[in-house]
């Protein structure tokens, strides 16, 4: 059973600046919604019972997001608007599920990941990155549905552009479950184009195993000086653990960067 949740929020966003020079990108409204509470429902309609944060002494403005009571104590006192009680009710019931671990010298996923080890009590848990949002289906549902089944590590998958393998991590397939799903042979951090060894890339959600902490603790830095949770996947998979990848059915956002902030907002709203 899978009911731990990793999301790390450490990073700076500055693919995101002028505005994340003063807010956390994770909070930037999509439709009127913070971004990361698309993550968090994702998460509680995925049966997840425990969600941990990663965030840095920087990003303090997201735990102030869970924990901000007074300000709403007074303004419901003052107005008794019945939406801002629905929010607030809502907000009070995020705050039960979720803990928060520290990164504030960020060195990469896999670091961030490795800050969590403490917390992690099952034999498996889920990770998002909060810059995937996967709209129109719970990826993170099916995912879990999937492991249930194999008793394996899980990672999305979607075919990307040929020419943009570089900013991904990279699969290669050992074989085909069914046409949604597949057994892994290889995954590569950011290959060159030439040698990516296909276009299918990893995406922001992931059931990991907790042998994933013993291969983070001496895991070297690697593309960018970053410590990558992809090279630590690498090396599990060349001890011989199963990995399942799921080409997803819901439809991905990027909202990591201003183009995909805003086509993100503009699609949501549609739906």
């Amino acid at each position: 059973m899978i009911r731990q949740a990793i999301i790390p929020l450490a990073g700076l966003g500055t693919r995101l600046l002028p505005l994340t020079s003063v807010y956390a990108k994770e909070l930037l409204p999509i439709n009127g919604k913070a971004g990361l509470e698309y993550i968090i429902d994702e998460c509680l309609d995925a049966g997840i019972k425990e969600i941990i944060f990663i965030i840095s002494k920087k990003k303090e403005i997201i735990r102030k997001y869970f924990y901000n009571d007074k300000f709403y104590q007074k303004i419901i006192r003052k107005k008794k608007d019945l939406r801002i009680i629905k929010e607030y009710k809502k907000i009070k019931k995020y705050k039960k599920i979720i803990k928060f671990v520290y990164q504030n010298n960020p060195k990469g996923t896999g670091h961030a990941v490795l800050k969590a080890k403490n917390l992690i009590r099952d034999k498996f848990f889920l990770m998002l990155l909060p810059d995937d949002l996967i709209i129109k289906r719970n990826c993170s549902k099916d995912m879990i549905s999937i492991h249930n089944k194999k008793k394996c590590s899980v990672m999305a998958s979607m075919k990307v552009q040929k020419r943009t393998v570089n900013r991904w991590g990279i699969f290669s397939k050992r074989k085909y479950i069914n046409k949604n799903n597949f057994y892994i042979k290889d995954v590569v951090e950011k290959p060159d184009i030439k040698s990516a060894p296909s276009n299918n890339a990893v995406i922001g959600r992931y059931i990991l195993s907790k042998k994933i902490f013993k291969k983070l603790q001496n895991q070297k830095k690697g593309k960018g000086g970053e410590i990558h949770i992809t090279d630590s996947i690498r090396r599990l998979i060349n001890d011989g653990e199963t990995f399942v990848g799921h080409n997803f059915i819901g439809k991905y956002l990027d909202c990591g960067t201003m183009e995909g902030y805003i086509k993100s907002s503009i699609e949501i709203y549609k739906t």
